[in-house]
């Protein structure tokens, strides 16, 4: 079987496999942010953190209830760090320095899990599981409540209740996150991954000396890092590390799982809104564009040049030969089209246009389908915009699920494309300008400047992946990212929930003959083209001084 139809067949496969479990994944998420009642293990919860869940929020108490959480979450992970030496289990590592305990907490909280350490070199146990895997349940969490509430803002009416925070997000852990965990780990284990606490220990001699491994608890901390579209790796190589994804079969597994819930969550917003139409139009934006990239990072990697590249079926450098060329592909797709950030290739080792393809994924806002929770919302956001550029086009007002997109409205939505794109192109020239950071860079000229834009464009857009020739573990990095990563995560939020509840004071308002009609095919082209074009103009500047340039030289 040639390369390329191993690759193709890989990704039908696994657009059947999400196509089967699209139903009734995203009716059961449905039904969960629907329900009015409460599991006795969430009634404890709510008891032990003292909150009422039957409580309904305005905007502003459920942005306190996102902000306080996830402040306390940050603070709780930097100090586990700064202790890690004096706590069990830390396998003899010693504390986190300070600029890297803040950034690895801003990461893991902020679902980024962008990572500048050696993971097996560096986090012990109680690390690893209490800290960092925690936070991949709960940031994910966030993610999908922070959807919910906008889902609610059109769904509701008259009122500016967009429902608990605190009830949206246990429920997001321990009904849909938790169970599917635990069956992706099974997976997981059977399939090959380790799950065990062991210590430190030799593996074999080489050349008159010994490699070096510790055990964990990978293939429970794998299964919610690809589930919540996380991507922090127990192993520096992530998931081209054989204890974390051996198998080819692994592999488009933890691709399923990184596209599982952001795929479903549009037939939970259908369901929701009370139109599963309008979740089959978003679902379509984020598939067009999810199959392009695809189709075209596949070619760019397959279309190779000389005899070492014939034998090799493609570009191979910095990919694991169990994967080839088609896995890869596909997972470098979804892993930065998500903001997974999870890597099982070495995305700097792409050839140009394969890394600006990368680049380009995550420079979309990572919605298609983007983050669990975040992808959604960033889409609603985009369906926005979109709608008021077609009431531009006929003059009137323009509507979208029965509410008035008026001033205040896309002041929110203008607010929210702008903030992140703003946080990447201004660190990028800092860094590029001061003369420190350059020193950081592995490669000069067109690469290395990819390099940099490329570490700031995954931080801000909470992705995590790297071109990995950067050294980002120095004060300047750890700190620029590490803000980078709080803002772009929490000052977006702001505005989505702010619309909400905009949308949600509301009443509804009819639809007519000269009212857009969202759920059918103009639309999702209408949207496509917005999404392009919006990107296009804010970032083609930077990408064509970085991987375009190195793809057309090359």
């Amino acid at each position: 079987m040639s390369p390329v139809l191993a690759g193709v067949l890989q990704l039908i496969a696994l657009t059947a496999a999400l196509a089967l479990a699209y139903r009734p994944l995203g009716d059961y998420m449905a039904r969960v942010y629907s329900s009015d009642k409460h599991l006795r293990v969430e009634k404890w919860i709510y008891k032990g953190i003292g909150a009422d869940p039957n409580t309904e929020m305005r905007w502003p108490a459920y942005l306190r209830g996102v902000l306080a959480f996830s402040a306390v979450s940050v603070l709780f992970l930097y100090v586990l760090q700064r202790v890690q030496g004096h706590l069990p289990g830390s396998l003899g590592f010693s504390a986190i320095d300070p600029d890297q305990a803040f950034n690895t907490a801003a990461s893991f909280v902020t679902n980024t899990n962008w990572q500048s350490y050696y993971g097996e070199q560096a986090m012990g146990h109680v690390v690893q599981t209490a800290g960092l895997a925690v936070q991949n349940f709960v940031s994910a969490a966030v993610g999908i409540a922070v959807a919910v509430a906008l889902v609610r803002g059109f769904a509701r009416s008259r009122t500016g209740e967009l429902g608990n925070f605190w009830t949206d997000l246990v429920r997001g852990v321990v009904r849909i996150l938790l169970p599917l965990s635990v069956v992706a780990a099974v997976v997981l284990v059977a399939c090959g991954a380790i799950q065990n606490f062991s210590g430190i220990h030799a593996v074999g001699q080489f050349f008159g000396g010994s490699q070096q491994w510790n055990g964990g608890a990978v293939a429970s901390q794998e299964a919610i890092k690809e589930l919540g579209t996380n991507g922090g790796g127990y192993f520096n190589a992530n998931s081209a590390h054989p204890f974390e994804n051996p198998t080819p079969f692994t592999n488009l597994f933890e691709i399923f799982l990184i596209l599982l819930v952001p795929f479903a969550l549009t037939r939970t917003f259908g369901r929701m809104v009370g139109s599963l139409r309008q979740g089959y139009a978003i679902l379509a934006t984020m598939v067009t564009i999810w199959i392009g990239f695809t189709a075209l990072m596949m070619w760019t990697e397959f279309h190779h040049h000389g005899p070492a590249f014939d034998l090799a079926g493609g570009a191979m450098e910095g990919k694991e030969t169990r994967f080839g060329v088609g896995g890869s592909s596909i997972f470098a797709v979804a892993t930065t089209l998500t903001s997974t950030g999870a890597v099982d290739s070495f995305h700097s080792s792409f050839t140009g246009l394969g890394g600006g393809i990368t680049l380009l994924g995550m420079q979309l806002g990572e919605i298609a389908p983007g983050g669990t929770g975040s992808g959604l919302y960033g889409m609603l956001i985009m369906a926005i915009i979109a709608v008021f550029i077609a009431g531009l086009m006929v003059g009137r007002t323009p509507e979208y699920l029965g509410k008035k997109i008026g001033t205040r409205e896309i002041k929110f939505a203008a607010c929210y494309i702008l903030i992140t794109p703003a946080l990447a192109l201004v660190f990028t020239a800092a860094a590029m300008a001061l003369p420190t950071p350059g020193h950081s860079m592995t490669n000069s000229g067109a690469h290395g400047f990819s390099e940099i834009l490329y570490a700031y464009t995954s931080g801000a857009n909470n992705n995590g992946s790297a071109f990995a020739g950067l050294n980002a573990d120095t004060q300047w990095f750890n700190s620029t990212i590490g803000l980078a990563m709080l803002l772009g995560r929490f000052v977006p939020m702001v505005f989505v929930l702010a619309l909400a509840g905009s949308l949600a004071e509301q009443k509804p308002v009819p639809a007519t003959a000269g009212t857009l009609r969202t759920e059918k095919p103009l639309f999702t082209g209408l949207l496509v083209g917005a999404i392009l074009i919006i990107t296009g103009l804010t970032y083609f500047p930077a990408l064509a001084l970085g991987p375009l340039a190195e793809g057309l030289a090359s």
